[in-house]
């Protein structure tokens, strides 16, 4: 048989949700396994159905699906996802393909040429300082893989969930925006707070992540836990994180040289999380408060 909605969730059916959320102006996601059950071993996965489960979610109207990497039977992760590769490509070619192999096999070597349009190159996240940070880390090598089509995914985005304090949502936030991870939002936005609000709202971040020259930006200063996060934008511009991951208010400068731009270039530097706009040449100093960032936007003058 097909897969089939829950009744008692969704009563109208899967279709009739989507085209709901089609007239909203939003899309619609859906999640499977390439195993024999999801994740929670409550619903079938689409191992061995993948064909079958494919033309299911086109038929519903589904623009998004992630497909885990749980129960797998004993088969390699390649078998499974070149399976499921092979029917998104067939029947779902206007489905963004979600790989979430949890970074096992170095998905960024081989995700894309499977179709996938991002691939998590982590373990799960959980709403903490050290697994934040970490999962930072860990996607920054994968860096060079990223560009439009097919972006590294350090999993979800934990702002508003309360085990962070708001610079370290602030942090995760610009972040996740400069490495054009997908933002997706973890939180209950029913219930989310002004702050939280304010955070995951930002347009000036937001529109860093959505760039059109689709460049990773990456570390590319770290000294003992006071680091430069930096990448390219469309327009000759730059973007720049100054990140304090240590535990006390410390003074970061991010060098030209370590941007991308030449030394005697004076450029206009729009913070944006203060909304404000000034001058500077050669170098970029702030005083970043523990744990929180400052992100700039360089345009040359």
């Amino acid at each position: 048989g097909n897969l089939v909605p829950n009744k008692r969730t969704f009563p109208s059916g899967i279709k009739a949700l989507a085209d709901y959320v089609h007239a909203k102006g939003l899309k619609l996601g859906i999640y499977s396994d390439a195993g024999t059950q999801t994740c929670s071993k409550q619903m079938p996965g689409s191992l061995d159905h993948e064909e079958q489960d494919v033309r299911t979610f086109a038929s519903w109207g589904v623009d998004y699906l992630k497909y885990d990497n749980c129960n797998d039977a004993g088969r390699s992760v390649r078998e499974r996802y070149t399976r499921i590769s092979n029917a998104m490509k067939k029947y779902g070619k206007n489905i963004f393909f979600s790989i979430c192999e949890w970074g096992i096999e170095n998905p960024a070597t081989w995700a894309r040429g499977m179709g996938g349009n991002s691939w998590r190159t982590t373990a799960d996240i959980a709403d903490n300082w050290d697994s934040m940070t970490s999962r930072a880390d860990q996607n920054d090598r994968w860096a060079s893989y990223a560009g439009p089509g097919g972006w590294n995914d350090p999993d979800m985005l934990e702002v508003g969930n309360g085990g962070m304090s708001e610079a370290e949502y602030r942090s995760h936030f610009s972040i996740w925006a400069l490495a054009k991870a997908p933002l997706l939002i973890g939180c209950d936005v029913r219930s989310m707070s002004p702050q939280t609000k304010i955070i995951i709202s930002n347009w000036e971040v937001i529109a860093v992540n959505q760039d059109r020259l689709g460049v990773q930006g990456k570390k590319v200063q770290s000294d003992a836990g006071l680091e430069v996060w930096a990448g390219p934008l469309s327009g000759n511009r730059k973007a720049v994180v100054l990140w304090n991951r240590q535990g006390y208010q410390a003074t970061i400068t991010a060098h030209w040289s370590n941007v991308g731009l030449p030394a005697s270039v004076s450029v206009t530097a729009r913070d944006l999380w203060a909304h404000s706009s000034f001058s500077a040449q050669g170098q970029l100093s702030a005083s970043v408060a523990p744990h929180d960032c400052k992100m700039y936007v360089l345009t040359p003058k």
